[in-house]
């Protein structure tokens, strides 16, 4: 039986491959393999948002799931990639209610952004992570990860009170995107602080 390794979402980027497009990094967790994923906007828009603590004055799709979930009183216990075809990769999110386990078929974005609220495993069998994988050492990590936080998008003379305000009004005007760096923005800076 193929082994199954455990995933962690590293980053969402732009992208480069299809316009309107977003692509999910998934990490091996304790390993050096890497998984791109290209997701829509509201996949990516939703994990991103949850990541970075970002609250939403209204609950997205994938909080109504959790809950619906919760008040069942059922977990999400897992996910799993179980094939890989032509670029598009299938996975199932297990259930747990009771002493049942429940498995659904999913698309992985929503699987992901599943995953991510419920803090369960994101797993994949090694044999497709190998094959469809990315292999970066930890130096090129590293640097991959300087230039990310190089790239950080920055409002220049903002104050914290500015920021705390233009952070209500992007969350009201539903800009995500930008609610999300300046979430990013005003964190590094209370780090700094």
């Amino acid at each position: 039986m193929d082994k199954k390794v455990e995933l962690q979402v590293v980053n969402i980027t732009n992208s480069q491959a299809q316009v309107g497009a977003f692509a999910m990094l998934l990490g091996e967790v304790g390993g050096e393999r890497q998984l791109p994923i290209i997701i829509g906007p509201a996949e990516a828009q939703a994990t991103a948002l949850y990541l970075k603590g970002v609250k939403t004055p209204r609950p997205l799709t994938h909080d109504l799931f959790t809950t619906s979930l919760n008040a069942l009183g059922t977990n999400l216990i897992r996910v799993l990639i179980y094939k890989a075809k032509e670029g598009i990769f299938y996975s199932y999110i297990y259930l747990k209610k009771d002493e049942e386990i429940i498995r659904i078929d999913a698309r992985t974005s929503d699987a992901i952004a599943l995953a991510v609220r419920a803090d369960c495993p994101i797993l994949i069998y090694d044999s497709i992570l190998e094959q469809e994988c990315l292999h970066m050492s930890s130096k090129k990590r590293a640097r991959s990860e300087e230039t990310d936080n190089e790239e950080e998008h920055d409002l220049p003379g903002a104050t914290s009170r500015t920021l705390e305000e233009a952070l209500e009004q992007a969350i009201k005007d539903e800009n995500y995107e930008l609610a999300a760096r300046i979430r990013d923005q005003i964190n590094s800076r209370n780090k700094n602080q």
